[in-house]
C-alpha cells in the first residue's frame, strides 16, 4: 500500500513539473523585453530534443508473415504491384535518411516480400521509439461501371452494364490520421508515451485520471500538429520542386497512423493503375525523385523541430 502511495506521489510531482513546463512563468521584464529564449509548450519538444529514429513503413506485402493480424495485398498496375514498389522506395529512403540526416537511424517495418500485419507495423514503430512514422503506398482507383450498347430489340437499343478500369487518377496524396479513431490513438499514446515518461506501466494508467488526460491530450495535440506540418512539407516538395500533380492532404482512419504513438504520415506516391504514374513509380529516376523530395522535407522538418527545442 505504501509503495502504491509513494509511486502515486512521485507520478503526481512529475506531472506537475511537466505542466509547469507547458505554462512557464515569465517575469515582468521578460514580457516587456522579450529577451528570453522561446519556450516550448510540449513534452515532445523538451530542451535538447533530437530526431534520432524514423520509421519507414513500406505498405502491403505478399504472403502474411504470421497467422494473426490484419493484412492487405495492395493495388496492382498493368505489370507491377504496390508491395514491390513501396519496398523498393523504402530501401532507397532508408539509405538516404542514414546518409543525409546525421545521427538518424531509419527502421523498416518490412524488409522482405512477406507482408507484415497492421498491428505489427505499429508495434515495430513503438518498440523502436520512433519519432516519425512514414508509410509508403501507391494509390489506385476502383473499376467504374458503364453502360454499353450491345444491339437492338424491336427497334430499341439494348444495353448492358460492364466494369472497366478507371485509369484517370494521377499524382500524389498525403494522409494523416482521422479524428474518428481518437480513442485508439489515445490508448497508444498512454501506453508508449505517458507510461514510459512516468516510468509506470502504461496499461496500468487510469485513463480517467486528470493528470493522464492532460498529458495524453498534449501529446495528441502536438503529434497531430507535427503530422500536418510534415505532410505539408512533403506535399510542397512534390508539387513545387518535382512539378507533380497533388490531391493535397486528407484525413483518413488508417490503423498504423492512429496506433503509432508519434507524428505520422502516409504518402501515396502515385496511381499505380495509371500508365504514366506506373512507369514513373517503377523507374529509378522516379523512385529517386520521390526519395529526394521526402528527404528535403525531412531535413526542413528536423531543423525546425530541433530549433524549437533549443
Amino acid at each position: 500500500m505504501k509503495n502504491k502511495a509513494l509511486k502515486r506521489l512521485i507520478y503526481s510531482l512529475w506531472v506537475l513539473l511537466v505542466l509547469l513546463s507547458f505554462f512557464p512563468f515569465k517575469s515582468y521584464s521578460s514580457v516587456l523585453t522579450n529577451s528570453l529564449p522561446r519556450q516550448t509548450d510540449t513534452v515532445v519538444n523538451s530542451t535538447g530534443f533530437k530526431i534520432k529514429t524514423i520509421i519507414i513503413d513500406p505498405g502491403h506485402g505478399g504472403k502474411p508473415s504470421a497467422s494473426t493480424g490484419h493484412y492487405s495485398h495492395g493495388a496492382s498496375g498493368s505489370y507491377s504491384s504496390e508491395r514491390n514498389v513501396t519496398l523498393a522506395i523504402g530501401f532507397k529512403l532508408q539509405a538516404a535518411i542514414e546518409k543525409e540526416l546525421s545521427g538518424v537511424k531509419a527502421v523498416m517495418t518490412r524488409t522482405t516480400e512477406d507482408d507484415v500485419s497492421f498491428e505489427r507495423r505499429a508495434e515495430i514503430a513503438n518498440e523502436n521509439k520512433g519519432q516519425l512514422f512514414i508509410s509508403l503506398h501507391c494509390n489506385s482507383l476502383s473499376d467504374r461501371t458503364i453502360r454499353e450498347k450491345v444491339g437492338t430489340k424491336r427497334h430499341k437499343a439494348v444495353y448492358r452494364t460492364v466494369r472497366v478500369p478507371d485509369r484517370s487518377g494521377k499524382g500524389v496524396l498525403i494522409l494523416v490520421y482521422g479524428l474518428h479513431r481518437t480513442r485508439e490513438e489515445e490508448n497508444a499514446i498512454q501506453k508508449n508515451q505517458v507510461g514510459e515518461e512516468t516510468e509506470l506501466d502504461g496499461g496500468a494508467l487510469d485513463p480517467n485520471d486528470p493528470m493522464t488526460i492532460i498529458l495524453t491530450n498534449e501529446y495528441k495535440r502536438k503529434f497531430r500538429q507535427q503530422s500536418i506540418k510534415l505532410a505539408t512539407l512533403i506535399n510542397g516538395e512534390f508539387v513545387d520542386t518535382d512539378g507533380r500533380r497533388s490531391e493535397g492532404i486528407r484525413e483518413q482512419g488508417i490503423y498504423v497512423l492512429c496506433h503509432s504513438a508519434m507524428p505520422s504520415v502516409l504518402v501515396e506516391t502515385g496511381y499505380i493503375n495509371n500508365p504514366d504514374d506506373e512507369k514513373y513509380l517503377n523507374s529509378e529516376e522516379g523512385q529517386n525523385e520521390i526519395v529526394a523530395s521526402i528527404i528535403r522535407a525531412l531535413t526542413t522538418y528536423k531543423k525546425e523541430m530541433e530549433q524549437i527545442s533549443q
